[in-house]
């Protein structure tokens, strides 16, 4: 563990890697096996009915898609489950009783949302990739959109898993707020085909940037300017990073 970490924020961190890789069957293995689903049924139906697009087939096309979708979803899977499974049980009191500030238990939900998204988004691409070559153009900004994505998508399930009172209140940020954002995000398309109006509303949708600016690291053709996904993706961390410290530091829903 990096030595500015205090022994707490150390503690909480393995604690939280402990937790989802002694279920990993289900937290790193089902994801894979999902994506894998979308990739068999639209990789194989539409791949020879669609044109290339950015150069590339379908396939190559969706794969960088999907592993970004299993980022975003399970770095926010972690965190949020984590928090709500704590209050519900009850054992998030040694948490709280710990000496860790706000930013020590920020910083270390976040990161262990972090390590579980990129280990299902690294091993979506290994499975994608037998099925269809996918290229490497820009190795550094597919990590770092990979990993803005799960940090962001890690600290909004910080926020939903604080807010969130029971499993049903939370499932409906995944099931409202989460799943559709990243359906519309491109996974599975390219915004440039959709008409005017869905286009220009899917730039107001911070998961398209992500998705776009990963997928250009792959094949090195997106549908906006990756500084631009960059910019919007950095500004929108920042602003969400603030509000959840806030959140924590002033103890509602945590000290109730």
């Amino acid at each position: 563990m990096p030595m500015m970490l205090s022994a707490g924020c150390q503690t909480l961190l393995a604690k939280e890697l402990l937790r989802f890789w002694k279920v990993a069957f289900q937290t790193l293995a089902a994801p894979v096996l999902t994506a894998l689903l979308y990739l068999l049924i639209f990789g194989h139906v539409l791949e020879d009915r669609l044109p290339q697009t950015h150069g590339v087939g379908y396939a190559a096309f969706l794969i960088p898609g999907l592993a970004m979708m299993s980022v975003l979803q399970n770095a926010f899977a972690n965190s949020s489950s984590s928090l709500i499974q704590s209050k519900v049980t009850g054992n998030l009191v040694f948490v709280l009783l710990a000496p860790l500030t706000a930013g020590e238990m920020f910083l270390a939900y976040t990161a262990a949302a972090v390590v579980r998204g990129i280990a299902v988004g690294i091993m979506v691409l290994g499975v994608g990739l037998l099925f269809a070559g996918v290229p490497l153009a820009h190795p550094v900004w597919a990590l770092t959109f990979a990993i803005l994505g799960a940090a962001l998508l890690g600290v909004f399930g910080i926020i939903a898993g604080l807010v969130a009172d029971k499993f049903d209140e939370l499932a409906a940020f995944q099931n409202f707020v989460v799943m559709p954002l990243t359906f519309l995000a491109g996974v599975f398309y390219s915004v440039d085909d959709l008409p005017p109006l869905w286009r220009t509303l899917s730039h107001f949708n911070p998961f398209f940037y992500l998705v776009d600016g990963f997928r250009y690291g792959f094949l090195g053709a997106s549908d906006v300017a990756p500084w631009l996904s960059l910019g919007a993706v950095s500004l929108a961390l920042a602003a969400l990073s603030a509000y959840t410290l806030h959140f924590l530091d002033s103890g509602r829903k945590l000290r109730q």
